[in-house]
C-alpha cells in the first residue's frame, strides 16, 4: 500500500486522465461552454458512457459507466467498467461524492449532505461489486488504495464540469471509503462526512466490542438477548432442519459455510450484534422473545434480526468483495459469547475466511488500518465522523489527535447504525450543519440557525436501509 505509485499509463488511460485534468478542490478549472446540454458535457468525458437517464423532478439523473484501470499502478494490464450515477442540479452548486462502499443504487436519491447543501450528487459503485467487476478477476487488485484512486479519477473527470466545492460522504463501509479516499487524496475534497464508520486499527485486539456488549442498553435487555440466543442453540436440531428445508425449497445452498448446521451457528452468534446494529432499542427490547416462545415465533424473530437468507451462499455472494476486504485489510471485530458456553460445535468458524470461496487466497495486511488511523489523528482537515451510541460498529471508531484541524466526532444518543446529523443533539446538529455548509461554500446567513438548504422530498430523501453484513468474529 505504501509503494510509490508508478503512473506508467497506457495510451487509452493517458488520454482519459489528461483530458480529465488534475484540478483539485478550490483550484480553477479549465473553462467549458455551459451552453451544451449537461448530458452531452458528461458524455464528452473520455471513458464515460450512458446506461440510462431517468426522470426526476428538479434534477437530471444519469446512470453511467466509466472506464477504469484494473490496476492503477499498471494501467496497461486491462480495464473494467465502473458504474456511477449523477444527480444533477446545477453546475453552479456544490457536489457531494457519495459511496455506500457496496453496489450503487440506480434509484434516484439524496444523501443527507446533498440535502443539507442543496447540491449535485455523484454516487459510485465500489470496485468488484457486480457489475463493476473485471473478468477475469484478480482479487489482489481489490484494496483501499485502488478504490481511492477510482474515486480520484472520477473526481478529476467531473470537476471540470462541477467546479464548485466537493464533499465526500458515505455510511458504514461507505464512511470508511470516504475516509480512505481522503487519506490518499487529501486535497480532492473540501470536506468529508463519514457516518458510522468502523476503524479496526488492530485486528487482533477487539476488547472494545466486549465492553460494548457488557454495557449497551439496559441490563434486562442484555439478559433477554443472552437467554434467547442460548435457547436458539438449545433448539438447534429442529431449527436447523427447518433452515435446511427452507433452503431446499428456495434453492439456497451452504457450500461456503459447509452445512446448514454451521451456517445456523454463525447466525446465532451474530444475533446480538445485528440486534443493536439495526433495531430501535426503545421498542425492540420489549419484543425480544422469552425462551418459552414457540419455534415459529423464534424463527420469525431470528429472521427479522439476522435474516436466514444472509447465511446462504446466495445471500453471501453479493457481499463477497466486502468479506475479501475484511479478511485482507479492513479487519473484522471479534467478541465473546459466554452465554453460549458448552453449545458451540464450531468455535472459530465465524470469520471472513468462511465466507470467501477457498479458491480465492487471502492474506491480511496489518499495515493498512494503522496507516489510515495515524493519518486521521494527525492530518485530518475538514472531516466529520458521526457515530451511534448503541451501534456496535462504533465501538472502534475514528478518533482525532492533536494534529487534526477543523475536524469533529459526533455521537447520536441512543443511535444505531442509521445515525446521522439530523438525529444529533440540538447543539451538535447545529454545529455539524454549519460546518458542512461552510465546507461546501454555502454558509448559512449570519444570525440564522443552520438548516438543510434543499426542500424535503419524501422520495429522494428516503434513507437507504442497507443491511451491512454482521461481524464475523
Amino acid at each position: 500500500m505504501r509503494k510509490a505509485t508508478r503512473w506508467l499509463l497506457s495510451l487509452a488511460v493517458l488520454i482519459g486522465t489528461a483530458t480529465a485534468g488534475s484540478a483539485t478542490a478550490g483550484a480553477a478549472t479549465a473553462a467549458e461552454p455551459k451552453t451544451k446540454d449537461i448530458k452531452d458535457r458528461i458524455l464528452a468525458i473520455p471513458g464515460m458512457s450512458l446506461v440510462e437517464e431517468k426522470p426526476v423532478d428538479g434534477y437530471r439523473y444519469f446512470v453511467l459507466n466509466y472506464t477504469q484501470p484494473i490496476d492503477h499502478e499498471h494501467p496497461s494490464k486491462g480495464t473494467f467498467q465502473q458504474r456511477l450515477t449523477v444527480l444533477h442540479k446545477s453546475v453552479d452548486r456544490p457536489t457531494v461524492f457519495f459511496t455506500s462502499g457496496y453496489n450503487v443504487s440506480t434509484t434516484p436519491s439524496r444523501s443527507e449532505p446533498t440535502k443539507i447543501i442543496d447540491g449535485n450528487q455523484v454516487s459510485l459503485e465500489y470496485r468488484y461489486f457486480t457489475p463493476s467487476r473485471p473478468t477475469p478477476t484478480d482479487w489482489k487488485k481489490l484494496d483501499i488504495r485502488q478504490a481511492a484512486t477510482d474515486q480520484h479519477r472520477i473526481f478529476q473527470a467531473l470537476h471540470r464540469i462541477y467546479g464548485k466545492n466537493w464533499i465526500a460522504t458515505g455510511g458504514s463501509k461507505g464512511g470508511m471509503t470516504a475516509t480512505y479516499y481522503r487519506r490518499f487524496f487529501p486535497h480532492d475534497m473540501n470536506g468529508t462526512v463519514a457516518y458510522v464508520a468502523p476503524n479496526d486499527v488492530n485486528n487482533d485486539e477487539d476488547s472494545a466490542y466486549d465492553r460494548f456488549f457488557q454495557h449497551v442498553g439496559t441490563a434486562q435487555c442484555r439478559a433477554d438477548l443472552a437467554a434467547i440466543e442460548r435457547e436458539a442453540l438449545l433448539r438447534r436440531g429442529e431449527m436447523v432442519k427447518r433452515f435446511q428445508d427452507w433452503a431446499d425449497k428456495e434453492k439456497q445452498t451452504f457450500t461456503n459455510t459447509g452445512s446448514a448446521d454451521r451456517a445456523y451457528e454463525v447466525m446465532v452468534t451474530d444475533l446480538v450484534f445485528g440486534f443493536w446494529q439495526y433495531q430501535p432499542a426503545e421498542t425492540a427490547c420489549a419484543e425480544v422473545p422469552k425462551p418459552t416462545v414457540s419455534t415459529d415465533e423464534l424463527w420469525k424473530w431470528m429472521d427479522k434480526v439476522g435474516g436466514f437468507d444472509s447465511y446462504t451462499d446466495q445471500g453471501m455472494e453479493p457481499y463477497l468483495p466486502y468479506y475479501y476486504q475484511a479478511g485482507t485489510q479492513l479487519g473484522e471485530p471479534g467478541y465473546g459469547y459466554p452465554n453460549l458456553a458448552g453449545l458451540l460445535k464450531y468455535p472459530g468458524i465465524n470469520n471472513s475466511r468462511t465466507f470467501v470461496p477457498k479458491d480465492i487466497p487471502m492474506r491480511f495486511d496489518k499495515r493498512a488500518m494503522p496507516d489510515v488511523d495515524h493519518w486521521v489523528r494527525h492530518h485530518a482537515r475538514r472531516m466529520m465522523f458521526v457515530n451511534g451510541q448503541f451501534d456496535p460498529w462504533s465501538s472502534e471508531h475514528f478518533e482525532l489527535g492533536k494534529g487534526a484541524r477543523d475536524a469533529y466526532v459526533f455521537t447520536v444518543p441512543g443511535g444505531n447504525h442509521g445515525s446521522n446529523i439530523a438525529k444529533l443533539k440540538d447543539a451538535d446538529r447545529t454545529k455539524a450543519t454549519a460546518e458542512l455548509l461552510a465546507w461546501a461554500g454555502v454558509p448559512a446567513p449570519a444570525g440564522t440557525t443552520p438548516a438543510p438548504l434543499a426542500h424535503p422530498d419524501k422520495k429522494l430523501d428516503k434513507q437507504e436501509n442497507r443491511r451491512m453484513p454482521m461481524l464475523r468474529p
